[in-house]
């Protein structure tokens, strides 16, 4: 039968191989999948454009928001798709103008065909999606960096080449290299966009948040943006209505330039997955940053708003100038609750904790360290990544709930909803549970893992720290690209394994670094504990 799409790049693809009906699982449709190949052809064009001829001052931004756009779960209006398309396009004839009247074309330029990938030996399509996949999560920190200004030449001539890659016929033992080189330079973004918050918003702190909802006018925000919400703040203040995180963007209440803000109130709800049915008839707008957009129900159509990549067809969306007053014109319209609200976590917390990134952690450094010596803390695990709708991802939950009582859990990401309301107590004066922040905090965790591994005088897969994580779309790629390329071994991985994975490329991982599917928390935590 005729493919009419082919998507595998998120953990939730049909059959854990590959969507290819009328509509993927996320909800693109058949349309909205093709012309994202579009997009990713006329980037890897634009960038083999680039191998031998000037940038402008407008490539490196027009390739990382491309990239950033074919994430899953952030762009689903086909018309940005080809307005994207046509940007790509027309900064290409910028750079190489004589090629689009050329009489003897060489092809250099050419934009690629990505059925080429889809159809290629499975081995060479799986380790070149590792690298797309890759640069398309590492764009999206990349981005939010650049929105903050900072920027890496080292970074964004990787996309180029990288890119380029992809379009070129090229072996494994020539494709495997930049695999990994995907992993180091996005160990490079992370530090540039964990600068550009600290210097930007200062160094988080532990702060509690409430779950519970206030009465009277509210907005909710969700995807990763820091500096929306900060102008969202900035512009909301005096008004009456109240701010609430969502998903991701928890972790902004331990900045102290946004938690100054008496109206940012509370986390709304839990991991993206949930938002069908807890933004189900919501008394308040939601604004979108960047991705984790769903599907919107037509019980909240009307109060959904779009900003940056973000895009649904029919919603409204901020432009550049990033004037939210749509958005508090419709919160002042619904009104909100009209008595307080408690609501609750997953497994029923009033409050979460958040703001234990590495300048908190490594603040304390003798503290845990000492109380590894004295045996009061026995273990670390790392137990984070994506969150989704997948039956099983309750095994995080369990998993959790049965570590040691002496043992810490670094988390990071949206996964850490599965069980960040819970009160596992505390250990010398520090919770067990530590939230690090969004997934781009990995960082912090590899920090943390570095310094612990320096004070006790040995490498990393030595430390008593164990990594559970958990997947769904391509940001996480490129995070464990970069586990891979510190040479951090023993990762246990789920819910599934990625569908872009080829056995033989599955087995190099497994072989070289002990990559482990995840199987019962009773299990795994007897062979991490013995």
């Amino acid at each position: 039968m005729e493919q009419k799409m082919f998507c595998f790049q998120c953990e939730q693809t049909a059959g854990c191989s590959g969507c290819t009906g009328n509509a993927g699982v996320c909800g693109k449709s058949a349309n909205t999948a093709k012309l994202q190949d579009e997009l990713t052809g006329a980037l890897i064009g634009l960038a083999k454009s680039c191998g031998n001829n000037p940038k402008t001052e407008n490539t490196d931004r027009i390739i990382i928001e491309g990239l950033f756009t074919t994430i899953t779960n952030v762009n689903f209006n086909d018309e940005t798709l080809k307005e994207m398309i046509a940007k790509v396009k027309a900064e290409k004839n910028k750079i190489v103008p004589d090629c689009s009247a050329c009489q003897n074309p060489c092809g250099n330029t050419d934009d690629y065909d990505m059925n080429n990938l889809w159809n290629d030996n499975e081995d060479i399509r799986s380790l070149k999606s590792l690298i797309l996949f890759g640069i398309r999560g590492m764009a999206a920190y990349a981005y939010h960096a650049m929105v903050l200004g900072y920027t890496s030449d080292e970074v964004n001539s990787f996309f180029c080449r990288a890119l380029s890659v992809i379009g070129y016929d090229m072996d494994m033992d020539l494709l495997l290299p930049v695999v990994l080189e995907v992993g180091e330079k996005n160990l490079i973004c992370m530090e540039l966009l964990d600068k550009a918050n600290t210097e930007t918003f200062g160094t988080p702190a532990p702060t509690t948040v409430p779950l519970s909802v206030e009465k009277g006018p509210f907005i909710v925000i969700t995807g990763h943006d820091l500096y929306d919400l900060k102008l969202l703040l900035e512009q909301t203040k005096d008004k009456g209505i109240n701010i609430y995180t969502h998903g991701e963007m928890l972790p902004a209440h331990a900045y102290p330039e946004l938690k100054k803000y008496p109206h940012l109130k509370g986390n709304f709800g839990t991991a993206w997955q949930n938002q069908q049915k807890e933004f189900d008839h919501i008394p308040a707008p939601v604004l979108y940053t960047t991705n984790c957009l769903m599907p919107v129900k037509p019980s909240y159509a009307d109060r959904v708003f779009t900003t940056e990549v973000v895009s649904y067809p029919e919603m409204v969306h901020i432009g550049e100038k990033k004037d939210f007053t749509p958005v508090i014109e419709k919160a002042l319209e619904l009104g909100g609750y009209e008595a307080d609200r408690e609501m609750t976590g997953i497994n029923g917390g009033k409050t979460v904790i958040t703001g234990f990134g590495h300048g908190t952690v490594l603040g304390v450094a003798d503290q845990v360290i000492d109380a590894v010596k004295s045996g009061a803390i026995s273990h670390f695990f790392l137990v984070g990544g994506c969150d989704g709708a997948r039956v099983g991802r309750n095994y995080y939950t369990e998993f959790v709930k049965q570590t040691p009582k002496d043992s810490v859990i670094l988390t990071l990401a949206c996964g850490k909803y599965r069980f960040n309301d819970l009160d596992l107590g505390t250990i010398g004066g520090l919770p067990r549970i530590m939230d690090m922040g969004q997934c781009n905090d990995a960082y912090s965790a590899i920090k943390v893992a570095i310094a612990l591994a320096e004070a006790f005088d040995c490498n990393v897969n030595e430390l008593p720290l164990s990594m559970v994580l958990s997947w769904y779309e391509q940001k996480a790629v490129c995070i464990l690209l970069t586990l891979l390329h510190l040479g951090i071994k023993n990762i246990y991985l789920g819910p599934t394994l990625p569908a872009f994975i080829s056995p033989n490329i599955l087995n190099y991982l497994v072989e070289n670094y002990q990559i482990s599917p995840i199987s019962t928390p009773e299990e795994d935590l007897k062979k991490i504990l013995g």
